[in-house]
């Protein structure tokens, strides 16, 4: 059994109506050390002792979310529901991740333009989150699929063709398109 990589300690604020507590580092791993704070977090649920994963600065993650693999919560950054957030997915600034949202792989999401979900779509009535990555395009996490947006859009075509669920698959894929702000190429 691995030593667990944090404690929560005494210092704690209130988010999303409920008390979280700061953690403290109780080893070494990837850029933190032992003795190093951390953000916030409600219950040990909220954050893996595996891997890389870990909350910083005043971030705070609540509720029945689920921060793990090499994943970073930072700035003001708040997590809640039964969100997840994992892989190499970095979420900071003033980014909220909630409800059933679902953010991994190489997400890069700073503030309330990179990132959009839906939920109650499609025929398992589920959740699709879009979110803006390292790559500067938008991913899709719906279901057990995962992918660029352009690779959703031609999944949501083979599987539905152009019944109710396509539909409205496409219209959350233009509102995606219209809500992320991706960074210009000039800049």
């Amino acid at each position: 059994c691995q030593m667990k990589k944090y404690e929560l300690t005494e210092e704690t604020t209130n988010i999303f109506g409920k008390t979280l507590h700061r953690i403290r580092a109780t080893r070494d791993f990837s850029n933190v050390h032992a003795g190093d704070l951390g953000g916030f977090i409600e219950n040990e649920f909220n954050l893996s002792h595996d891997e890389n994963a870990w909350v910083y600065g005043n971030a705070g993650v609540g509720g029945d979310a689920w921060v793990y693999g090499n994943a970073r919560v930072g700035g003001k950054a708040l997590v809640s529901g039964e969100a997840r957030v994992g892989g190499n997915a970095r979420v900071y600034g003033d980014a909220s991740v909630e409800g059933n949202a679902r953010v991994y792989g190489n997400a890069l999401v700073k503030g309330p333009r990179d990132i959009y979900w839906i939920s109650c779509i499609g025929s398992r009535d589920g959740t699709t989150t879009f979110f803006r990555n390292a790559n500067n395009s938008i991913s899709v996490s719906c279901g057990c699929f995962y992918g660029t947006i352009d690779e959703f859009a031609a999944a949501v075509t083979k599987t539905h063709g152009d019944n109710e669920h396509a539909q409205a698959y496409r219209h959350a894929i233009e509102i995606a398109k219209l809500r992320i702000k991706l960074e210009d190429a000039e800049s």
